[in-house]
C-alpha cells in the first residue's frame, strides 16, 4: 500500500508542540533558547525552539512507536525499501551499523580497498576481516574504479565462508560496479550486499541514473541525505531488504548512535524526504542537465577533462552518475587541489575536493545555473593565468596495499611512534588520508612503502588536508612494535 508522501509526520508534531507552550523542566539546558541568547540570536527562535528532547508526543529514536516511526514508514516507502532507519550520526553511522550488522569478530567481508574510513572503522570496531578487491584504476585521470564481475566472482570463490560483500554505489568520482550482477553472486553463495550509497542518494528519485541499491536487491544500503537529499549536515538513512530481520538492526544502531537523536536533523530528513518523494524526478532531472552543461562548457575551455558517460565500459565502469562534475587538472600543469584552493582563494568558489589529479564540484538540489557560469569562468581564468607544464606532477590516486593485520588487531597492538622517515617497512596502527575524500592511503594493518610515503609527502607538498594520524603534523606515525 502506498502512504501518503505529503507527510512529514515529525515535522507536523513539532509543529504542534510549538503551538503547546509547554514549560520545560527537561533537557537541553538552554530551555528554548531562554537560557543562551546569543546561540538564539545566531539560529533563530523559530530553529532553537525546537531543539527538544524526547518526550510522548514527540516518540524516541531509540525505541520509536509514534511520530518516528511512521516516518521511517514513509522513507522505506519512497526508497523502495523493507524499513527505513534515521540516523543522526550521518553516513558514517550508517555504513557502520551495516557492517556491524552483518560481521561479528573473525568474519570474513569482500570490499573494495578504495572505501570511506568509516568502513574500516567498523572492521576495527566488530574485529572482522577484510577481504580487498582491488580496484582498477584508469591511468589517465588516476582515479579508482568499480569492482570487476569476474574480481568479485573470484574472491567469493576464494572466500566461500565470507558473510557479506560491500559495494560503493557510486565512487566519490561517480563511478559504479554492476551491482545488479554483484547481489546475484552473493546472494549465491549465501552472503549479503551491502552497499555504501553516500553519494547515490538521488539514485532513487532520478531518471537515466544508475540502479539504485534497493532496487538492484541489496540487502542494505547507507544513503547519505544531507549530501544530494538536500537534508542537515550528519543525518541520513539506512535502508534494508526484506532479508535482514530489523529488530537486530535497531539493536546494533542502539549500541553506537545517541540517546537523545536532535529533532532538527530527524525533522530535515523527514521534511527532506517528502521533497524529493513529491518533486525529486524534476529535480535530479535539472541537476542532470547542469551537469551535462557544465561538462561541455568546461571541455571546451582546453585542457581540462570533464569525464563522463563515455568511461563506461560495462564492467569496471558499469555505469556512471551523470549529476557528478569531475574534472581532470593535470593537462594545465596544476594538481586538483592546487585548483580547489586557487577556486576558493581567488573566486570565492568552494568546491567538494582536490586530489591530485582532479576536482570535484557537487552538483545538487540547490544549484543554479549562473553558479555554473560562474564555476566555468573561474576555470577558465585559472587555465590562462597559472597554466604550466604538467611535467613532474603524481596523478596516481590509488596505491595497493600489503595487508599485514587485522584492522582491529593493529588499532589496539602494542606501537610505537617513529618519524615518517623511518617508518618504511613496518605496519601502520592507524589511518593517514586526505579529507575529502576520506579513502585511506594508508589504513591499521597496511605495511608502510616507499610508494606510499612518497605519496604523503607530496599530497602535503600540494596542499591535500592529510588527516587520521595521533600526531596532526603528520610527521610520525604509530607503528606495530
Amino acid at each position: 500500500m502506498k502512504l501518503d508522501q505529503s507527510r512529514a509526520p515529525i515535522h507536523e508534531a513539532l509543529e504542534r508542540f510549538r503551538q503547546m507552550r509547554v514549560v520545560p523542566f527537561d533537557v537541553p539546558g538552554h530551555k528554548r533558547g531562554r537560557g543562551n541568547p546569543e546561540l538564539t540570536e545566531f539560529l533563530g527562535q523559530r530553529c532553537i525552539g525546537v531543539d527538544v528532547n524526547s518526550m510522548k508526543p514527540l516518540d524516541n529514536l531509540c525505541h520509536p512507536v509514534s511520530v518516528i516511526r511512521e516516518a521511517e514508514k514513509l522513507a522505506a516507502d519512497a526508497f523502495g525499501a523493507q524499513e527505513a532507519f534515521l540516523m543522526v550520526g550521518g553516513t558514517t553511522s550508517a555504513v557502520q551499523s551495516m557492517v556491524l550488522t552483518a560481521c561479528k569478530r573473525g568474519d570474513e567481508i569482500i570490499l573494495p580497498r578504495n572505501v570511506h574510513r568509516s568502513v574500516i572503522n567498523a572492521l576495527v570496531l566488530c574485529g572482522a576481516i577484510p577481504v580487498y578487491v582491488n580496484p582498477e584504476v584508469d591511468r589517465q585521470l588516476g582515479i579508482s574504479l568499480g569492482m570487476k564481475r569476474e574480481q568479485v566472482e573470484k574472491a567469493i570463490a576464494e572466500h566461500p565462508n565470507a558473510v557479506a560483500v560491500l559495494v560503493n554505489n557510486p565512487t566519490y568520482y561517480g563511478i559504479c560496479s554492476d551491482l545488479r550482477a554483484i547481489v546475484e553472486m552473493a546472494h549465491r553463495a549465501g552472503m549479503l550486499c551491502l552497499a555504501d550509497e553516500a553519494h547515490g542518494t538521488h539514485f532513487y528519485f532520478g531518471e537515466g541514473l544508475p540502479v539504485a541499491a534497493m532496487a538492484a536487491g541489496a540487502d542494505m544500503a547507507a544513503v547519505s541525505m544531507h549530501k544530494s537529499g538536500g537534508s542537515l549536515t550528519q543525518s541520513s538513512f539506512l535502508l534494508i531488504g526484506p532479508g535482514v530481520h530489523a529488530g537486530h538492526v535497531r539493536q546494533i544502531i542502539n549500541l553506537t548512535q545517541t540517546t537523545s537523536g536532535s529533532y532538527l536533523l530527524m525533522s530535515s530528513l523527514d521534511i527532506s524526504r517528502r521533497n524529493l518523494a513529491l518533486r525529486g524526478r524534476q529535480i535530479f532531472q535539472q541537476v542532470r542537465e547542469m551537469a551535462e552543461y557544465a561538462r561541455s562548457e568546461i571541455n571546451a575551455i582546453g585542457d581540462y577533462y570533464a569525464f563522463g558517460r563515455e568511461l563506461i565500459d560495462h564492467n569496471a565502469i558499469f555505469d556512471f552518475d551523470s549529476t557528478k562534475l569531475s574534472v581532470h587538472t593535470l593537462d594545465i600543469g596544476l594538481a586538483g587541489i592546487e585548483v580547489y584552493d586557487a577556486l576558493r582563494d581567488d573566486y570565492d568558489i568552494q568546491i567538494e575536493f582536490g586530489d591530485l589529479g582532479n576536482i570535484l564540484a557537487y552538483l545538487s538540489i540547490g544549484d543554479r545555473i549562473q553558479e555554473i557560469e560562474r564555476l566555468v569562468s573561474a576555470l577558465a581564468e585559472i587555465r590562462r593565468r597559472f597554466k604550466k607544464s604538467p611535467s613532474g606532477l603524481l596523478s596516481q590516486e590509488y596505491i595497493e596495499p600489503i595487508v599485514s593485520a587485522s584492522p582491529q588487531e593493529a588499532f589496539y597492538a602494542e606501537k610505537e611512534s617513529l618519524p615518517l622517515e623511518q617508518t618504511e617497512g613496518r605496519v601502520c596502527s592507524e589511518f593517514v588520508m586526505c579529507y575529502p575524500p576520506g579513502i585511506p592511503i594508508l589504513a591499521p594493518g597496511e605495511r608502510i612503502t616507499d610508494e606510499i610515503l612518497q605519496y604523503i609527502r607530496y599530497a602535503r607538498a600540494k596542499g591535500c588536508q592529510l588527516t587520521g594520524p595521533e600526531d596532526p603534523s603528520i610527521q610520525s606515525l604509530n607503528v606495530l612494535k
